[in-house]
C-alpha cells in the first residue's frame, strides 16, 4: 500500500510560540510516535509569511505575528524534525492555510491512502485535508485526531465533525 503522512505547520509559532496551547504542546509525543512508526511518503508544511504580515488580510483578522520566514518561529520543532529528516521529506512552504502545491503534488503520487497530523485542526488541517479531498475523492484521507489540535478543544472537535460530514475518516 502507498501512502503518504503529511505534517500539518508542526512549528514552533504553533507549538509554544506567539499561538501556541497546552493543546498542541500536548500532541507534540503523539506526532513523533506517527513519524517513527510510518514508513511511507513524509511531507512537511509550514504556514509561511513575511514581514509584512500585519498588512495581510490574514494579518489584519488574527494580528499574532507568526511563522515569519527564516525565524525559530517558523521552524517545524526540533524533535519532530528530527523524527522525519532520514525519511527524505517534502517541505512545503505554504503563504496560506491550504496548500495548492501539496494537493497538486499527491494527486500526481496516486497514493492508496493519505494521512494528515499538526495544527491547527480547525484552520490549516481542515483547509488541506478538504483541498486534498476536493482532487482525491476517491483517495481515503485520514486525520489521526491524537495528533492534532485546534486553537480551543471546542474548534478542534467542530473541525473534526465537519470532516467526517465530508468523507474525511478521523482516526482516534
Amino acid at each position: 500500500m502507498k501512502e503518504a503522512l503529511v505534517v500539518i505547520d508542526m512549528q514552533n509559532d504553533f507549538i509554544d510560540g506567539s499561538l501556541g496551547t497546552t493543546q498542541a504542546q500536548q500532541i507534540v509525543p503523539n506526532v513523533i510516535s506517527k513519524i517513527n512508526a510510518f514508513s511511507g511518503d513524509l511531507y512537511y508544511t509550514r504556514d509561511t509569511h513575511s514581514e509584512n504580515y500585519l498588512d495581510t488580510q490574514e494579518g489584519k483578522k488574527l494580528p499574532i505575528v507568526h511563522c515569519i520566514k527564516n525565524t525559530f518561529g517558523w521552524e517545524i520543532q526540533k524533535d519532530v524534525w528530527n523524527a522525519g529528516v532520514n525519511k527524505n521529506p517534502v517541505i512545503i512552504d505554504k503563504p496560506t492555510f491550504a496548500s495548492t502545491a501539496l494537493a497538486q503534488m499527491l494527486s500526481q503520487k496516486q497514493y492508496d491512502r493519505i494521512t494528515l497530523v499538526g495544527l491547527c485542526t480547525d484552520i490549516c488541517v481542515i483547509s488541506n485535508a478538504l483541498n486534498i479531498k476536493a482532487l482525491l475523492w476517491e483517495t481515503p484521507i485520514i486525520v489521526d485526531e491524537n495528533c492534532c489540535a485546534g486553537v480551543t478543544p471546542e474548534s478542534h472537535t467542530q473541525a473534526l465533525n465537519a470532516m467526517k460530514m465530508c468523507q474525511i475518516d478521523i482516526l482516534n
